[in-house]
């Protein structure tokens, strides 16, 4: 479980691939991997994933094809940076809101509007997925707890303060761009559950 607050930015070291998997080494900011263990979850651009192995301040990951599929890391290549966030503990404070780390789907960036003290995104996503997306309902975009702004038929918008911008990946993002979506699971249950007994979201 994560809680949406990226901790940081990691650099892709080397990626080693084989059928049906890749093999992510990533190197953190320095202390930033005191106390992984070889089986810990750490979130990279909001995916879930598994230390296999550490040496130094770089951490391995292994990602199958359902996680290559499901996710932009088939689009990842060596030098590009991510976000990471280590799994919460108990305690810890829910400074965003609670992520598990398994991305629904992703969306394309397709507008950015940017302004001295912050800068709005605007992701299309595919229809399905927009029955979960409300203005000012929550959503993790490559692992970060934003607030969504405006929503459109298949697209929204989130707005980013400059501390955002600069802990995370967001500053260089390009139009066209692809990004990670997680859904907030308790939309998602409400949406499914008022379904279910014939109260369906209309369509827009």
């Amino acid at each position: 479980m994560f809680t949406g607050i990226v901790q940081g930015i990691a650099s892709i070291e080397r990626i080693d691939c084989q059928p049906g998997l890749k093999t992510f080494t990533i190197r953190f900011p320095q202390a930033q991997v005191q106390k992984v263990e070889i089986g810990a979850s750490v979130a990279i651009d909001g995916t879930c994933l598994t230390v296999t192995q550490q040496a130094d301040d770089c951490l391995t990951f292994d990602a199958m094809q359902e996680t290559l599929e499901r996710t932009t890391l088939d689009d990842r290549t060596g030098g590009d940076a991510v976000n990471f966030e280590r799994a919460a503990r108990i305690g810890d404070e829910i400074g965003g809101h609670l992520v598990s780390g398994h991305i629904h789907t992703t969306a394309d960036c397709i507008a950015i509007i940017r302004s001295d003290n912050n800068q709005s995104l605007t992701f299309r996503v595919r229809p399905e997925w927009m029955r979960y997306i409300f203005a000012k309902g929550f959503i993790a975009i490559n692992g970060a707890s934003l607030t969504v702004g405006e929503v459109g038929e298949d697209h929204f918008n989130v707005h980013l303060i400059p501390e955002t911008l600069r802990a995370t990946t967001f500053k260089d993002l390009q139009e066209g761009d692809r990004v990670n979506i997680e859904i907030d699971s308790q939309t998602q249950t409400i949406v499914d559950t008022l379904a279910r007994l014939g109260y369906d979201r209309p369509p827009r």
